[in-house]
């Protein structure tokens, strides 16, 4: 019985200290002045993200909304609806004349990891969205930084992805948030701090 005891403890301590570790708090940051911010989300559901859709949104350094987007995409897996997503907020960005300092901010830390430090990846499909958002996007630019979020953090343009979803057709929101996002962005605004339990992906 003891031996069974000892073997069961360790166990059972692990569990426990999994359980009570202290969650991390996660909190949207404004830019700074002159600076305007991206954050975009994709969202998969169904076998093999056989339903796709992306959504975002670009605030400036008062944290005012400045445009949203969602569109469904059709299939995708995450790592291509995730940088559709991106393309698609940095192209508003330049079409809108948002484009002077850029700070785009995403949930996906493999697409930040391989954007931020340049990392080869083997899928053509990603390879041509990043060759595009590189060589087409980014010479529109005047500064351009990138950098991981926790999805806690990035609640506002993961529910623009939600909605897309729900869209025949593509929609851009302009100065005004619809309904959906409006305590969200409110919350983002005033510097809401949102826990996280440790060990959640993304």
């Amino acid at each position: 019985m003891l031996t069974c005891l000892c073997k069961i403890l360790p166990l059972y301590s692990a569990i426990e200290m999994y359980l009570h570790k202290k969650p991390i708090p996660v909190e949207w940051k404004k830019p700074g002045y002159g600076w305007t911010k991206l954050n975009f989300d994709g969202s998969c559901k169904g076998p093999n993200g056989s339903w796709s859709s992306i959504g975002g949104l670009v605030r400036d350094h008062k944290a005012q909304f400045l445009l949203g987007y969602a569109e469904s995409i059709g299939p995708a897996n995450s790592t291509l609806a995730e940088l559709a997503a991106l393309r698609r907020g940095l192209e508003l960005v330049v079409e809108h004349g948002l484009n002077q300092r850029v700070w785009v901010e995403g949930d996906a830390k493999t697409l930040v990891d391989i954007l931020e430090k340049r990392r080869e990846v083997r899928c053509l499909e990603v390879r041509r969205h990043i060759s595009h958002i590189n060589s087409v996007i980014l010479p529109e630019l005047e500064n351009f930084v990138v950098s991981h979020i926790y999805r806690e953090g990035n609640r506002a343009a993961h529910k623009f992805a939600q909605m897309g979803h729900h869209l025949d057709k593509p929609r851009i929101w302009r100065d005004v948030p619809p309904h959906e996002v409006l305590t969200i962005v409110h919350e983002d605004a005033q510097g809401k701090i949102v826990l996280r339990r440790r060990g959640l992906a993304k």
